[in-house]
Order: C-alpha cells, then structure tokens, then sequence
C-alpha cells in the first residue's frame, strides 16, 4: 500500500526589488486562511513551519489591525513551505486518490540583492544557494512595482529599463554557477508571469492595460531578459517570458497625507493573490501540453516539465490511484520511458481540454460525490478561467 498521506509538490518562485510587496504578499496569502471567519469546504492551508506561519500571521494582524507594514527580507532567500490538506481525508478514501496533499514551495529572492553587491564571500554563497533553491520552480512571479510606475508617469522605460536590467544582471551572475555541474538547465523555471503589484493604485486598469504599457515602454529590454534566460536551457523553446501578465493586490492602503506611510489597510480588497495555488498547480500542467504539441522536445526535458502534471491530470480526470500507480511506476526506467510518455500524452491533453460549462459541469458533479482533490484542482483551473474573464490575468495562448 502506497504510504499515506501522498504528497504532490509544487513549486513558485517570486522576483521583486525591495519594497516592491513580496513580504506582503505571502501575508496575505497566508493570513486570511487562519482567520475564523474564513471559510473553504474542500481544503485547508498550514504552514509546514509553524514559526514561519506565526511570524506570517503575525505580519498579517499588524497589516489588519495596525496599519504596520511587514519587515523586508533582506538578507537571505526564504522558502516558504505550505501544505493544502484536503478535509475529510481517511486512508481509504487515500487508496483512491493519486495524491492527498498539495504542497507549496514559496521561493523568495530577496530584493536587496538586485540592487547590491553581496558583502563578502558568505552573502555570495547564499545567493548562489538560493539559485539552486530555485531550480524546482515550473512558474516565477516577476513583480513590477505600481507604486514605481507612478512615481516615474510619463517616462515608465526609466524604470522598467532599469528594473529588467537588474534582473538580467543577477541571472548572469549566477549563469557560470548555475551552469557549472551539467552544462544547460533542464529543469528551470520555464513560464515567467509579469505581475503588476500594487495594481489597486491604478484602479482604471485591466491586465490588457499592463500588458501594452510593458511593450511600449520596454519591449526590447523583456526580449533582452527572456533570452538570457534561454541561454541557460536545454531546449530554451519551452519558455514563456513576456506572454503571460497578472495584476496583483495584497489589500487596499490608505495613505496618510505625505503618502509614505498606511493609514489603513484593508486586507479584504484583493486582486489575484488567490491564484497563486491554480498558478503553481495548473498552469504549469497545460504549459506542456502546449509546448508539447507544438515543438519536439527530448525526453529528459519533458519529464521536468511541470513537475507532477501526470499526477495532478490523472486526478483532474478523477482516476484511481491504482489505475495512477501502474500506469507511471516505470517512468523513471529509461528502456520504457518512449512508451511511457506515449500513454501520457493523450491523457495530460484531456486534462487540459475541459473548459467552460463542461468544466463547471465536472467540479459541480465532483463535489456532489464529496471528491475534494478532483473538486479542489477542477476550482483551481475555473479560477484561471475566470481570472482571465476579468481582465485580471493574461496568458499564452
């Protein structure tokens, strides 16, 4: 018997320079779920680290109830560990289930470092260390600031140029390192969102509205940017940098007079922070099959390709653990990884296919027959959908 709970783990890295919202928002990611007004019938969310989780709560209530802002990380890169716990969750519904909790690795790089030299050879390491943290990620979150964008209205390539750059320099900096072992990457994240933080100080915009600003201003400098990333790829056509956008807003501040300090900030009032989860989990699946469809791409890189989207598909389409176990124990044997992948393929495409009604459909019919995983990942992917509805989400198409 399969060890129980089983565990799918997925994971995102998040990009911004100091002060653009990082550490606000994973507090509000995290906050909200702890509170006991709030209310979610499929699953639960815990911090695997419970000092990590009181200190993210603690940051959240001082937001709520103070108006006090979250220290920045500045030193060190942290991984931020959460565990989706699905509710009623026995060992007999476990034998059914290909997995039982989703897991999330919150990569945090520190944005002191794109602005500073590391001091002395310790600091150097431990940016290297994070690079290496990093490499599991299917999705990273790069966060262009609103506030900045205000701030430098009129002339925005000043401070886009300025922001690409220093994310291209800190990718060249690690590119030796990173290289250095096995030559290029094959597992690397591969789909790069540009998101806005702070979209709430632009409430007349629409994630089209971002999009535009960012190729007007600074379309060669994303160019720029996204193939420095594919110098360091084996098979750099599996990447998406510059094709998927996000408005993100961790609350709504009130600014005292003089506009550097909260008067009052109302957790409630959030934009996109909820699609993290069906970021991390989703996208990353329906990413290969449309990378797979459309290039020739060699084995080992279609094995670190989404990592779990054969399991997080067989569990979209409600399959049993049993039918999951024998149809994936031999992936991991090369003489039979051909026809291995062969079966896959159809099966990650239907995953991907259901949408609209046929998808409301499926999740409503999942949660009549108490199936959280199927209810909760089939949520996930309307989520998206309706993210994009909204104007509040772009993606590739």
């Amino acid at each position: 018997m399969a060890n129980f709970p089983k565990v799918q783990e997925q994971n995102i890295a998040v990009f911004g320079e100091a002060g653009s919202g990082k550490t606000v928002l994973v507090s509000s990611f995290y906050g909200p779920t702890q509170e006991s007004a709030y209310q979610n019938d499929l699953w639960d969310l815990v911090a695997l680290q419970p000092g990590q989780g009181n200190r993210l709560l603690q940051s959240y209530l001082e937001m709520r109830d103070t108006a006090t802002m979250p220290i920045q990380n500045r030193f060190s890169g942290i991984t931020y560990q959460f565990a989706v716990k699905l509710k009623t969750t026995s060992l007999r519904e476990s034998t059914k289930r290909p997995f039982d909790e989703l897991r999330l690795m919150w990569h945090d790089y520190p944005g002191e470092w794109f602005t500073t030299d590391p001091e002395g050879d310790e600091e150097q390491a431990r940016r290297l260390e994070t690079w290496g943290n990093l490499l599991k990620s299917d999705v990273a979150l790069i966060l262009v600031d609103g506030q900045k964008l205000l701030d430098f209205r009129g002339e925005e390539e000043r401070y886009l140029t300025s922001l690409f750059a220093n994310y291209r320099q800190n990718i060249l900096l690690a590119k030796d390192h990173l290289l250095a072992k096995n030559g290029p990457l094959v597992e690397f994240p591969r789909i790069w969102i540009l998101a806005l933080s702070k979209s709430d100080l632009h409430p007349g915009w629409t994630v089209e509205s971002f999009r535009d600003l960012l190729i007007r201003k600074s379309a060669g400098e994303m160019n720029s940017l996204r193939e420095t990333i594919a110098s360091l790829l084996d098979t750099p056509k599996a990447l998406s940098l510059g094709e998927d956008f996000l408005l993100l807003s961790s609350a709504k501040f009130q600014m005292k007079p003089g506009g550097y300090e909260p008067s009052e900030i109302d957790l409630t009032q959030r934009v996109g922070v909820d699609l993290v989860l069906p970021l991390a989990s989703i996208l990353p699946l329906e990413r290969r099959v449309q990378w797979q469809q459309q290039f020739d791409i060699p084995l080992k890189v279609v094995d670190k390709l989404a990592d779990g989207a054969d399991v997080i598909a067989a569990a979209l389409l409600g399959m049993k653990f049993k039918t999951v176990e024998k149809l994936f124990k031999n992936v991991a044997k090369t003489n039979k990884a051909i026809g291995v992948f062969t079966q896959l393929t159809p099966i990650l495409a239907a995953a991907v296919a259901a949408a609209g009604p046929k998808l409301k459909e499926i999740n409503a019919e999942a949660r009549d027959r108490h199936d959280h995983l199927r209810s909760m990942l089939t949520q996930f992917k309307l989520d998206l959908e309706q993210s994009v509805t909204d104007n509040v989400a772009l993606f590739r198409k």
